[in-house]
């Protein structure tokens, strides 16, 4: 089965990309969720929900945020909303919210998604046992690894095709520390577009900025797996995330509607190197100019990840 899973930065987006093709919208607002393109209120998580329901797609939730002892004391009430709302699922990476949705008796599916932990068929298999209805890879897995973890596990498994990665969060407000002490005045939201390089690299463009869960720094590349397709198909890897948490507006909508050719491409077993190619094409015409593309850890040797 073939899920295509998509970030959303609007209602107007969502709709947009339900009817480009996607499968699954990826939602949530950010005092709960992580890394989201925009932070949706839960009447606007509900007209989102039936957006999607009355066009037969499914909505997940994000609720894999780093839970301290005070945003923990408020998640019951977002999920209780969460619920009437009748979202199809949550993504969760806390035991503390899973073990609290089972006090409460709140009948939400959820996908687990403890970031870049989830690097084994052991860990994934732990939660299943526990109600996990799927598993949220993380980026640093190169293909090798992927491909034994796929036969150990019996439910679906979400890899990023597409997007930022993430390479480093914490809690503390780390840039506005530094331009604190260097006495600069400038934001540090997502907006302001700020980097770091490395001083003996200058090439290096690792995006960062800040927002209320913390300092989130990505890796120079986005990740670009449309060449890989058809190796991810093989292994029975078939539900596939696109974020556009740095690709905004028709550009990212139009990226959305190529993956769901290339997903029906499959589906009717016409996928071939002339149409990769192709979409590669405009794939590459549409991706922000000042971000570039690679296949991450996809083609690395599993020794060579440091």
């Amino acid at each position: 089965m073939f899920e295509l899973v998509a970030t959303a930065e609007s209602v107007k987006q969502a709709e947009q990309l339900v009817d480009a093709g996607i499968d699954k919208l990826y939602i949530g607002e950010d005092d709960f969720g992580l890394r989201l393109p925009a932070s949706f209120t839960t009447e606007e998580i509900a007209e989102i929900t039936e957006i999607a329901h009355n066009k037969g797609k499914k909505v997940c939730v994000a609720v894999n945020a780093i839970m301290h002892n005070d945003r923990i004391k408020t998640v019951i009430p977002y999920l209780k909303e969460l619920e009437k709302i009748t979202v199809d699922e949550i993504t969760v990476g806390d035991p503390g919210v899973i073990h609290l949705m089972k006090k409460n008796d709140i009948k939400l599916s959820y996908i687990y998604d403890a970031q870049t932990m989830v690097t084994s068929a052991n860990q994934i298999n732990f939660w299943v046992k526990r109600g996990a209805k799927g598993a949220v890879l993380a980026r640093e897995i190169p293909y090798e690894e992927l491909e034994k973890m796929a036969k150990q596990v019996t439910i679906p498994l979400e890899i990023l095709v597409y997007g930022a990665t993430c390479i480093h969060q914490s809690l503390r407000p780390l840039v506005e520390n530094y331009v604190n002490f260097t006495e600069q005045k400038t934001k540090t939201e997502k907006e302001r577009g700020l980097f770091l390089s490395e001083k003996k690299d200058p090439d290096t463009h690792y995006s960062v900025y800040e927002d209320q869960n913390g300092t989130h720094i990505f890796a120079t590349d986005d990740v670009n797996l449309l060449p890989y397709l058809e190796k991810l198909v093989e292994v029975g890897l078939t539900t596939w995330k696109l974020d556009g948490v740095f690709t905004r507006g028709d550009d990212f909508v139009k990226i959305a509607h190529i993956f769901a050719q290339a997903k029906q491409a499959f589906k009717e077993k016409c996928w071939s190197e002339e149409l990769m190619n192709e979409l590669q094409e405009k794939l590459l015409s549409l991706h922000p100019k000042e971000r570039t593309l690679d296949a991450g850890f996809f083609t690395m040797d599993s020794s060579d990840v440091k």
